[in-house]
């Protein structure tokens, strides 16, 4: 049984994407003082650039400049780049219980746009484990209620365009692949990154202590490194693999990593809704993985 191009990135997304989820909140919560999460998405931006580098000289620095090229490879890093800055304000103003539930159900649009637009099928059993990946999805991302600050409703809004925003990201990842490479869509997303890292700065209570040391900036970086590494390969996972398969299998797997690797660190342990979300999602993956690889076409 031949294993399709697009699984080993599919696998290894969610694994560095979990690692970073496991300890993005090391420099923020748990260094005194600590290092604010808008600064680390800076450091996240500057990151970028190696991997970017990489995945240049993988196509000998022939990057597409065309107009519909450099129009989608703005659109796929503008979304996940303004949609991670809006979240930092988001969570000042709403629960974070409710938002981080429905922000994690964007692999619904993804799903429903490439199953629509871009007549993407797949097979009965990794249709079922599309099915169960979305209440996976949903049961992972459910948090305990806490003393969250709550300012009207336009929070609600903001989240929801989130959730469509990053939505459509993984779409447009998918749609674009006549008119641009992976390598030169992350480029692009490389460099809108960056683009928005003053706006970052801008939302940074620089008056509040700040840690400078290698504890701050430095091991921010080592950490948004995994992220980096993560949305390089989603891209590739995404291009050689089914956009209906692949995003609601790295949004499944990889706060299942997050959660193992907080219970190892933090001793925190997952609730009852975490955890029956960790059964779904390993169904759904083994459905979803199961199903592609026996129907996978032989190479010509």
């Amino acid at each position: 049984m031949k294993i399709p191009k697009w699984l080993v990135p599919a696998i290894l997304v969610p694994t560095f994407w979990g690692l970073w989820g496991g300890l993005t909140e090391i420099p923020e919560k748990w260094i005194s003082p600590p290092f604010p999460p808008t600064l680390g998405y800076a450091v996240w931006s500057l990151t970028m650039i190696p991997f970017a580098a990489i995945a240049l000289k993988k196509i000998h620095w022939k990057l597409e400049t065309g107009r519909r090229a450099v129009l989608y490879g703005c659109a796929v890093g503008s979304s996940g780049a303004l949609g991670q800055l809006m979240l930092f304000w988001v969570l000042t103003q709403g629960p974070a219980y409710i938002i981080f539930p429905i922000i994690c159900l964007s692999p619904v649009v993804t799903i429903l746009l490439s199953a629509t637009l871009l007549r993407e099928r797949t097979y009965a059993l990794a249709a079922t484990g599309i099915g169960l990946s979305i209440p996976a999805i949903f049961l992972l991302s459910l948090q305990e209620p806490v003393n969250s600050p709550v300012h009207g409703y336009a929070w609600l809004v903001w989240t929801i365009s989130i959730f469509v925003m990053w939505g459509i990201q993984a779409y447009f990842m998918k749609s674009s692949a006549n008119c641009i490479s992976p390598e030169g869509l992350f480029f692009y997303m490389t460099v809108t990154g960056i683009a928005l890292a003053p706006v970052a700065l801008l939302m940074t209570n620089f008056a509040a202590p700040i840690n400078w040391s290698l504890s701050g900036p430095f091991l921010t970086a080592g950490i948004q490194a995994f992220n980096a590494a993560g949305a390089l390969l989603f891209v590739y996972a995404i291009r050689y693999g089914k956009a209906i398969i692949v995003v609601p299998m790295v949004n499944g797997l990889f706060p299942l990593v997050t959660i193992v690797l907080s219970l190892l660190l933090y001793h925190s342990l997952p609730s009852r809704y975490n955890l029956a979300g960790m059964v779904l999602a390993l169904v759904a993956i083994i459905l979803m993985a199961f199903d592609e690889v026996r129907h996978a076409a032989p190479s010509p």
